[in-house]
């Protein structure tokens, strides 16, 4: 070996035992290992950040703005809240999911799918009475393996499709993953819901760590062009079940009524009287078209155009609160910010929200104009709780944020635009129309997965440079010496699926593929194989929570210990090598 490749195979034993040891984040790892390896020449200087603006780290940004978008838009709401049931059987809710799951996930970053769908999981489970463990691992293992089907899904995909375009002049194109990756979903998710889930051990421990499920007493209007006026409030139960909200009563002309006004026929103004999580009220608001509980206020905060956000605070013993009413403080007018629900534990609250009396250690859900929360939070003297993120959805653009993003994809699919441009004219066009705010257009990256994209990018190009990727390759064939090509080929899926196990997959996929290709040149066969395989494998993370940040994200909430994925995973990656390799040769022949 030359120095070079003995520098650069030192770097990248050093990045993944760094990583597997888990002591530093994996970007701080990555970028250390980059700045080592220019000063030690083996990086050119001139390349150190060419990774940065690499395609595939673009448009893993992109994808994570655009799912943003989506979400906020209640695009992904409106697919969800229609069809999740906690009735179902354990067996059907994880059919239902893991498709729902597995289709989002080919069309959004599968992490962002995850996240937008466990917290639905984990309230079906409490409304069912069950575990949430028993089915968000099913539900990570999903949004896994419906990433593997289009070119966006998954970064392994995208990294392969760029790897592609250097080597060979041109990239694999949005739907060059749906036959194998499909199939090799299709199979996976059929597999998770029939059998795999049963081979989850159950866990009296299991836990839903959301401190964050506080149940705020809140008030929704029915506006003046509702559909609902003239319904009677027992036909929205059925609606707030779905949502998890607890209609408690109605308010009409200040006065508060309870259990009679189920039979009672809406009418515009009427507020209801609502006990639900922030998450839950937005959905069931969004889900039937309700006003918050000061309308004005409502719009005049929308057409001043910054946009606005949620806060959780808590009243404080020296809060300006403490012992008046929101209406007597003027919270609307002096901060224009409304008070949405008031959670206190153990005392009823039987007054109009702007006409109760708050206490210390009430927890109030505000409203307030994008980027005052600092400043309201100060002058009303009140403990902020810690953000998460909560957010109004908002329904009338969510047709337009589908058609932006479906009309990207589209043209992308078809080679009119190229996907990065695509997707990049979509952040644009969501931030013009406000469907993602400006002031959050970066907080949706996630920065520390570029930093190891832009680092790592490099590193791969300087060990194919150096021949270092010809070294492996030549090890491995090698070891297949004699085996027929398609047996190569799967020892190379068994391989990488085995790193991307105990490594970041981004990482995996750039060491990799420029294997496959190398070993595809020496055994004088067609590269896009061996690419697909690469693809496939590195996706197909299903033995540890280390080994996929989806897997990582279901730890605490499920209850699992490190040891209860693979007692899934294992069979799960067999049968995706076992569809996958003929899939593969029929689709991608050598």
């Amino acid at each position: 070996m030359s120095t070079d490749q003995i520098i650069l195979f030192t770097l990248f034993g050093t990045v993944f035992g760094m990583l597997l040891w888990g002591k530093f984040r994996y970007d701080i790892v990555a970028f250390s290992a980059l700045m080592i390896g220019v000063v030690l020449g083996v990086v050119p200087t001139k390349d150190a950040f060419s990774g940065f603006g690499h395609p595939a780290t673009l448009v893993v940004a992109l994808v994570l703005v655009v799912s943003a978008g989506l979400v906020r838009s209640g695009a992904v709401l409106l697919i969800t809240r229609t069809m999740i049931d906690a009735s179902r059987s354990l067996g059907a809710h994880i059919t239902l999911m893991g498709a729902i799951g597995g289709i989002l996930s080919a069309f959004m970053n599968n992490v962002a799918a995850l996240a937008l769908l466990m917290p639905v999981d984990i309230q079906t489970a409490r409304k069912a009475g069950r575990q949430p463990g028993l089915s968000l691992m099913p539900l990570s293992f999903a949004t896994i393996l419906g990433g593997m089907v289009t070119l966006i899904g998954t970064p392994p995909n995208i990294i392969i499709a760029a790897i592609r375009q250097e080597s060979l002049g041109e990239p694999f194109r949005m739907f060059d993953f749906a036959p194998v990756g499909g199939i090799a979903a299709i199979a996976g998710l059929v597999f998770v819901a029939l059998i795999g889930w049963r081979l989850i051990p159950a866990r009296d421990d299991a836990r839903i760590t959301n401190e964050d499920l506080a149940q705020y007493i809140a008030e929704l209007v029915v506006p003046e062009d509702s559909k609902h006026i003239g319904k009677r409030l027992s036909e929205l139960l059925s609606a707030a079940d779905a949502a998890d909200v607890s209609i408690l009563g109605l308010i009409r002309d200040g006065k508060r009524r309870y259990g009679q006004a189920r039979s009672v026929a809406l009418k515009a103004g009427d507020a209801l009287v609502l006990d639900a999580t922030p998450d839950a009220l937005d959905e069931f608001r969004s889900a039937l078209g309700l006003s918050l509980s000061d309308t004005v206020r409502e719009e005049q905060l929308k057409a001043g155009g910054e946009g606005v956000e949620i806060i959780e605070v808590v009243v404080a013993e020296n809060s300006r609160l403490n012992g008046r009413t929101s209406q007597t403080v003027g919270l609307t007018w002096r901060r224009r910010t409304i008070l949405l629900g008031i959670s206190r534990q153990g005392r009823k609250i039987t007054t109009h929200l702007r006409s109760t009396e708050l206490k210390a250690g009430d927890i109030l859900l505000l409203l307030v104009p994008r980027d005052t929360a600092a400043d309201v939070t100060e002058w009303l003297g009140v403990l902020p709780l810690a953000d998460r993120g909560l957010a109004v959805t908002d329904n009338a653009k969510v047709w337009l944020a589908i058609g932006l993003f479906g009309a990207a994809v589209a043209a992308a699919s078809v080679g009119l635009i190229y996907l990065p441009v695509a997707l990049g004219l979509v952040v644009i066009a969501y931030v013009l129309a406000k469907i993602v705010p400006l002031s959050e257009l970066y907080t949706h990256i996630e920065w520390p997965v570029v930093v190891l994209l832009g680092s790592m990018i490099p590193l791969g190009a300087a060990l194919e440079t150096s021949g270092g990727t010809e070294l492996i390759s030549g090890a491995l064939l090698t070891l297949t010496q004699g085996l027929a090509p398609w047996m190569v080929l799967t020892v190379l899926m068994v391989v990488t699926m085995t790193l991307s196990d105990v490594l970041n997959n981004t990482a995996t996929t750039i060491v990799a593929a420029p294997v496959g290709i190398q070993m595809a040149q020496t055994l004088g066969v067609s590269p896009d194989p061996f690419l697909m395989a690469v693809a496939v494998a590195a996706s197909s993370a299903f033995l540890t929570p280390i080994g996929h940040k989806n897997n990582t994200l279901i730890l605490g909430p499920g209850g699992y210990s490190f040891g209860d994925y693979w007692r899934m995973g294992l069979p799960l990656e067999i049968i995706v090598v076992a569809v996958s390799i003929p899939a593969i040769l029929v689709f991608w022949p050598m």
